[in-house]
């Protein structure tokens, strides 16, 4: 996924035009799945994030250090070439992450909830995971999102998506 056509553009500050979304079901029955963007959905239901890919070793080892802020509307996706065990941690992070853990159907499996910035204890995420979601801390809660949730992105293309790209 490396070569992938996936937005390198580095981080985009998205102000307050950029509005996180908590939508009824079918909301975004029209959405298409862009690449900069994550659509979940649950008995909750609905959110967009705008999203930066790490899905090469140099991109996931950066991730999201050395950040001050995160606009609510902003993550980061981490996308593995093939589902694998998932274990992180908060080195060099400067602001508190909910980790969501998304099997290759784009069910979320597990969320970690506010990750401890700098903290360096291993966070595992399970096994057979192939994307991981960061968002700002408290994010998930504040939404409602849930385990068993389904994230939208062109990533799970390959892999018989729960809520595929039309």
């Amino acid at each position: 996924m490396g070569s992938s056509n996936w937005i390198r553009r580095g981080w985009r500050h998205l102000g307050g035009a950029a509005a996180l979304s908590l939508l009824p079901l079918g909301a975004f029955a029209q959405d298409i799945c862009q690449d900069d963007t994550v659509s979940l959905r649950g008995d909750w239901g609905q959110a967009r994030f705008n999203v930066e890919i790490a899905d090469d070793p140099a991109e996931q080892a950066q991730g999201l250090m050395h950040r001050e802020e995160l606009a609510a509307s902003a993550g980061m996706l981490f996308v593995y070439p093939a589902p694998q065990t998932a274990q992180y941690w908060m080195r060099n992070t400067l602001i508190p992450l909910d980790m969501l853990f998304v099997d290759a159907q784009g069910i979320v499996q597990h969320i970690h909830h506010q990750a401890i910035p700098l903290d360096e204890t291993p966070i595992f995420g399970g096994d057979q995971v192939l994307a991981v979601l960061e968002i700002n801390g408290g994010m998930a809660k504040k939404l409602g999102i849930t385990e068993g949730s389904a994230l939208r992105h062109p990533a799970f293309g390959a892999h018989d998506p729960a809520w595929p790209c039309n």
